[in-house]
């Protein structure tokens, strides 16, 4: 509070009255709009346009993506490495599968992936409902002999029959391999996971904090929207991983490994950062422990600058505000 007494002690030493400083306003972060233009919210689920799928088909897919009959050691599920009660995913480099061997690559979250543009890091599955049957059959995952053990399987429980005879009304014999993944892929279409960030570009600014805008602002200016970008800051396109620096890690040649096109080689379909900060470890390879480490890693490897620890930090803190519910 500026007192008469301070009035009088300016005047007579012939100085200039301060305005007191309110560090709020100081300290505020402001985002200008146009920064936003590259970002969309989470949609409320990824059916496409005009389909609808019954509740049925959502509980059946649900029931089938926690049963770990689905494995050939009975102890398997899509939720073993998917997990949903935590993060959509797991919290090692690479899952155990089949007599406790790790698999290939590491194991992204199932959260808002029916929204990518293909499945696993290589796109060889085009959706969720084709990407749901490979890791059943999959040597070193689920390992089912075939698909006719996975029919017989859930053949041998009268409540599954009956469960596929309502979700799939009107078929003579609704038991099959293909609608098991047409069930699983209708219960991931329904996991769209909204964050404070979707308040924020819905117009709330005081969703996201100081520190968060000042991330996003980082975010913006290091160039990261290149491949990052859209509802789910990724999942959209394949890009070659190394594009300015190579990548350390040289064994799995992504795309390339599939279809032996050499402009595939080292192409990865580019990760969706949602749920970054819960989903250590990091890459395709699951090699990086630390989203601050991985953040420098991008912006040495992909866009040739060098991010220092704190502008890692910020653009860290700026991910964690597109993890989890809307509050």
């Amino acid at each position: 509070m500026i007192t008469l007494l301070s009035l009088l002690i300016a005047c007579s030493n012939d100085q200039p009255v301060a305005e007191p400083v309110n560090p709020q306003i100081t300290d505020a972060v402001t985002v200008d709009p146009t920064r936003l233009a590259d970002f969309k919210p989470v949609p409320v689920d990824f059916f496409d346009d005009g389909v609808e799928v019954s509740p049925a088909v959502i509980d059946l897919g649900n029931r089938l993506f926690l049963d770990t009959r689905l494995s050939a050691s009975g102890k398997i599920s899509c939720n073993s490495c998917h997990n949903l009660e935590t993060n959509g995913a797991d919290t090692v480099a690479l899952s155990l599968g089949h007599e406790g061997k790790p698999v290939g690559r590491n194991s992204p979250t199932v959260f808002n992936a029916a929204g990518h543009v293909a499945q696993f890091w290589d796109g060889r599955a085009p959706d969720v409902e084709k990407q749901a049957l490979g890791p059943i059959l999959a040597p070193g995952e689920m390992a089912m002999p075939s698909p006719e053990a996975v029919v017989k399987v859930i053949k041998s429980d009268k409540t599954y029959v009956d469960a596929f005879r309502v979700a799939f009304p009107g078929v003579a014999d609704p038991v099959t391999f293909e609608n098991v993944g047409v069930a699983i892929g209708a219960f991931e279409r329904t996991l769209a996971k909204p964050s404070r960030f979707d308040k924020f570009l819905s117009g709330d600014g005081n969703a996201l904090g100081n520190d968060e805008k000042r991330g996003l602002n980082e975010f913006v200016d290091a160039g990261c929207t290149g491949c990052h970008n859209g509802a789910l800051l990724g999942g959209t396109m394949f890009m070659k991983v190394g594009t300015v620096n190579p990548w350390p890690n040289q064994q799995d040649q992504g795309k390339f490994d599939l279809t032996k096109n050499e402009a595939d080689r080292m192409v990865f379909k580019v990760p969706s950062l949602r749920w970054a900060t819960e989903t250590a470890p990091y890459f395709h390879d699951g090699s990086v422990a630390d989203l601050p480490t991985a953040i420098k890693m991008m912006g040495h490897h992909q866009l040739g600058k060098e991010l220092t620890d704190a502008q890692a930090a910020s653009i860290a803190a700026f991910l964690g505000s597109t993890s989890g519910p809307v509050e």
